[in-house]
């Protein structure tokens, strides 16, 4: 196990899907089935995006055309496992409700028989959206692939049409590792050279490598002299995402926007640990080079879009808007048998605004604002003190399914426990030894989610402060070791550490989204960020509570308090179902 990373023995050993992705891509032939009275929605998630049935992973090339989002994603039409993929494909005009159509692009050619696997999107001038995806051939081989909408007119585009020449980058003409070459990102043109450019995710040993290739006009593609960027000691580089920022402001860049004002993200999906990583750093045109910041950790200790259950990440650029939205995908953490009897796998997380933080040091994330559509009847608490060891309860809405937004207030610091940099690096670790039932000094305070009534089951979303020798550090938890009395279910503790000044503001916030057996959080303003799969045998639906808690020495104040029942959206599955 890396430091930060999940037990890979343990998760392959009971079949959990967070293992490598070349040790799980098996379709398990036992375990696929189309009968739609296999479904349990007991626990599914309502206002999260999925379909009715069967298994998901990655979001793929999500775009913007004519008025209309679009969300492809990886998909097994045959089966609630990994298996048979395709490239499913649903539209909405507010990234919340959604409409389903026919598959955009499934195995049909030599070139992509095997499966037709995670890529991007790039809209050409003039308003042409293309796709280009990793496609497996008889052989086996990873090559990439491209598509192009078969009639423009059509702002849907329900048909794509796979050109007679792909594959337009093949393993074989590169010297590249052919079953480790996947997931080329959304190209981005260079003026310069009058080039464009995307990079495909792989690895050299156990040196992570994005592999620079370059085009003129999209059908006759090169690869680069030297890698865009590499790292070593980060295995195989999966998903992988570059994109501007702007050093001032929340609004979005195009993918291809460089110069003054602008810092760049470098984005993997490391395959041995099954987390997002990124750096931020200065893309270079003319060089065809991404260089970290000498600050920006460029290892399996460095930032990460969420501390929890997110992978397989993918961001685009929303021009109406002007945003840049990141997309999320959030496995499940029961058995492969588990989701067959259950009949669905896998979710997207809420799409997310990213922009960079105003101290430059690393991203920020929020829950798109067409969320807050869905809310529903609300209750709210002011000014409440929580005494050491007490807890109230939120009540008056359907808990199971709700948005809430907490500010805490710490009255004092002295308390603090000292902090062990052993574990500066490690705050999972951290969090696993101290979790929610750990007495502390000044926390472990925040919120008990998906709880029973004795709070015997429950999901612990939580802040913890300590003293280190210059700064105190506040560390952010989800704790589901309680969140289920049923056994073979993974409930790993995640955590992260936020860059908060306490001292100076003894506030700190928090928002939650609970959608069943989703529980993601987002911790002062968007910081730190947790995503965790429950399972709660209890706390189900109506029998769900929401307790505010606190378990440390110290007293603190809720300053306000908000929780919001969350309406179902519109999900119409009509045409593909």
């Amino acid at each position: 196990m890396g430091s930060s990373g999940i037990s890979l023995a343990v998760a392959c050993v009971v079949c959990w899907c967070f293992c490598s992705m070349e040790a799980s891509h098996v379709v398990y032939e036992d375990l696929q089935s189309i009968s739609p009275t296999l479904v349990n929605d007991e626990l599914k998630p309502v206002y999260h995006f999925r379909p009715p049935r069967h298994w998901i992973n990655d979001p793929n090339g999500p775009l913007y055309y004519k008025g209309i989002y679009h969300l492809f994603y990886q998909y097994n039409p045959y089966g609630s496992v990994w298996g048979n993929i395709v490239w499913a494909h649903s539209v909405s005009a507010d990234m919340i409700n959604w409409k389903a159509l026919d598959p955009a692009i499934y195995p049909s050619q030599p070139f992509d028989i095997y499966g037709c696997w995670s890529g991007s999107a790039t809209i050409l001038p003039g308003d042409k959206p293309v796709i280009v995806y990793t496609g497996i051939d008889p052989q086996k081989r990873q090559i990439q692939n491209i598509a192009f909408p078969s009639n423009l007119s059509d702002p849907y585009l329900r048909e794509w049409t796979k050109p007679d020449h792909n594959p337009v980058i093949d393993p074989s003409d590169s010297a590249v590792n052919a079953s480790a070459f996947r997931d080329p990102t959304t190209a981005w043109y260079t003026p310069h050279d009058q080039h464009w450019s995307l990079v495909i995710g792989t690895r050299r040993g156990s040196r992570g490598v994005a592999v620079l290739y370059k085009s003129k006009d999209f059908v006759k593609w090169t690869k680069a002299r030297h890698p865009l960027h590499s790292a070593k000691g980060t295995g195989m580089w999966e998903c992988p995402d570059v994109y501007p920022v702007a050093l001032e402001g929340n609004q979005g860049l195009d993918t291809g926007e460089v110069g003054a004002g602008v810092k760049h993200v470098f984005k993997v999906s490391l395959d041995e640990t099954r987390f997002d990583y990124y750096t931020l750093g200065t893309y270079y045109p003319k060089a065809d080079k991404y260089i970290p910041d000498a600050n920006s950790t460029d290892n399996r200790n460095g930032l990460r879009y969420d501390y929890g259950n997110f992978y397989a990440s993918k961001s685009f650029y929303d021009p109406a808007k002007k945003r840049r939205i990141l997309w999320g995908w959030a496995n499940e953490s029961d058995s492969a048998n588990a989701d067959k009897d259950k009949g669905w796998a896998g979710v997207q997380a809420i799409p997310r605004a990213v922009w960079l933080d105003s101290n430059g040091r690393q991203l920020v994330q929020w829950p798109i604002e067409e969320l807050e559509t869905l809310r529903h009847k609300h209750g709210s608490v002011k000014n409440r003190n929580i005494p050491s060891g007490t807890s109230f309860e939120v009540k008056n809405i359907l808990t199971a399914q709700a948005d809430v937004e907490v500010t805490f207030e710490v009255g004092s610091l002295e308390n603090a426990e000292a902090f062990d940099p052993l574990y500066a690096t490690d705050a999972q670790a951290l969090c696993a030894k101290m979790t929610a039932k750990t007495k502390g000094g000044v926390g472990p305070f925040g919120l008990l989610v998906l709880a029973s009534a004795d709070q015997e089951e429950a999901t612990a979303v939580f802040f913890r402060i300590f003293k280190a020798q210059d700064k105190h550090v506040v560390l952010m938890c989800h704790d589901p070791t309680r969140s289920s009395k049923r056994e073979m279910i993974y409930k790993p503790t995640f955590a992260g550490f936020v860059d908060v000044d306490i001292e100076k503001t003894n506030k700190i916030s928090l928002r939650s989204l609970i959608d069943h057996s989703v529980v993601e959080s987002f911790g002062e303003g968007g910081k730190t960020c947790i995503t965790s799969r429950v399972y709660p045998s209890i706390a189900i639906g109506e029998q769900a509570h929401m307790f505010v808690f606190n378990n440390g020495a110290e007293d603190v104040k809720v300053s306000e308090l908000t929780a919001w029942e969350m309406k179902a959206p519109e999900m119409n599955d009509d045409i593909i179902f």
